[in-house]
């Protein structure tokens, strides 16, 4: 444990802000989840407007840092590849 009041300051804000990311990403990936569960129920209409709520979670966690950009890109890409195939 530290023993620097400097130090001991920065452990509790690295954890602080590790709690507040982690947070950010599992609503990011519950988001994905709610999509892909409505693409396999066949719910078209659900799921468009599902996944424009995970295109934004997606964004914003870029956006922070959490996610890689090409990651980011790659996962909404993947989301509306699966919900147009079903509203085709």
């Amino acid at each position: 444990m530290a023993n620097i009041k400097s130090a001991i300051k920065r452990v509790r804000t690295n954890e602080d802000h590790r709690l507040h990311n982690q947070s950010i990403k599992t609503d990011m990936r519950s988001h994905i989840k709610k999509v892909e569960t409505l693409v396999d129920a066949k719910d078209v209409d659900s799921a468009k407007s599902a996944l424009q709520t995970a295109v934004k979670k997606i964004d914003k966690a870029v956006q922070k840092g959490l996610v890689h950009k090409n990651k980011g890109n790659r996962q909404k890409a993947r989301l509306s590849k699966k919900v147009n195939e079903i509203s085709a």
